[in-house]
């Protein structure tokens, strides 16, 4: 098993892979947090494609070819397990070949064929909740892994929507997903996005980000996605909803001693 009942999971990295300054940048942060917080087990995460832009007058990254590349130089160089999105069934095969933990994106939760690829690879599934879903609905999505002989399954909750171009976080959801047996994450960037509310791009409240990361660890979430980029006003991707690395170490701290004050 991947994930430790006894660890804070922190799955942290770039939105996009962008190029090795980027992705150095994160690792070397997460290292020195690592080294300060034997409490949590780090993935590192960042995407070779974002596939699903408001448009197409914006960059979608590295591509996979290059994305697994530095995905592996991370691994190598730094020893954190990886994390990319799949998008498509044929990728789940080339991608388990680097990667420890395969994702599906939550516009793509529901989507059997690929779920299944995911599973096979014996690699771990991250499913994230689609914004259209309920908490309940995850158990039918996880199900589905779970017939795949997944290896391993983790559940990310990242918001609901709330009307047009926003999101909301129901702190139930965590209560209920752990319900169906397996780890529950709270990804705290993508849930304060403000989708297509910045001229053909999305936009973010990142100041939101640290009281929604501790809530949900104290109402009972298992591990937090984090993005995070040295400059995110230049990120090619969710620049509004990423932590400037510079603020990630004092936002972990935080967040860890909300987990350990609830464990008590």
């Amino acid at each position: 098993m991947l994930f430790d009942p006894k660890k804070l999971l922190l799955i942290a990295g770039p939105c996009s892979l962008e190029n090795e300054q980027v992705c150095r940048a994160a690792a070397e942060t997460l290292a020195k947090i690592a080294r300060k917080h034997p409490e949590l087990k780090i993935i590192f995460k960042g995407s070779f494609d974002k596939a699903n832009r408001t448009s197409l007058g914006t960059g979608r990254g590295t591509g996979m070819a290059a994305g697994l590349a530095l995905l592996a130089l991370i691994k190598k160089e730094y020893g954190f397990p990886v994390l990319t999105d799949i998008h498509e069934r044929q990728q789940a095969v080339p991608v388990a070949k680097v990667c420890d933990v395969l994702q599906i994106p939550a516009f793509l939760c529901r989507q059997t064929d690929l779920l299944l690829a995911a599973a096979a690879t014996g690699r771990v599934v991250n499913v994230k909740k689609g914004q259209f879903l309920s908490p309940q609905e995850m158990e039918f999505v996880t199900a589905k892994l779970r017939e795949g002989k997944a290896k391993e399954v983790w559940q990310t909750e990242r918001g609901t929507t709330f009307g047009y171009q926003n999101l909301v976080v129901d702190m139930r959801s965590f209560g209920i997903m752990k319900s169906f047996g397996f780890p529950t994450v709270f990804d705290a960037t993508h849930s304060v996005q403000l989708p297509g509310a910045a001229g053909g791009k999305t936009g973010g409240r990142r100041e939101f980000v640290p009281p929604l990361a501790r809530a949900a660890l104290a109402a009972g979430a298992d591990g937090l996605f984090i993005e995070t980029h040295p400059n995110p006003e230049k990120a090619i991707s969710d620049g509004p909803n990423q932590i400037p690395t510079a603020e990630l170490p004092a936002l972990i701290a935080s967040c860890v001693a909300v987990w350990q004050a609830v464990r008590k």
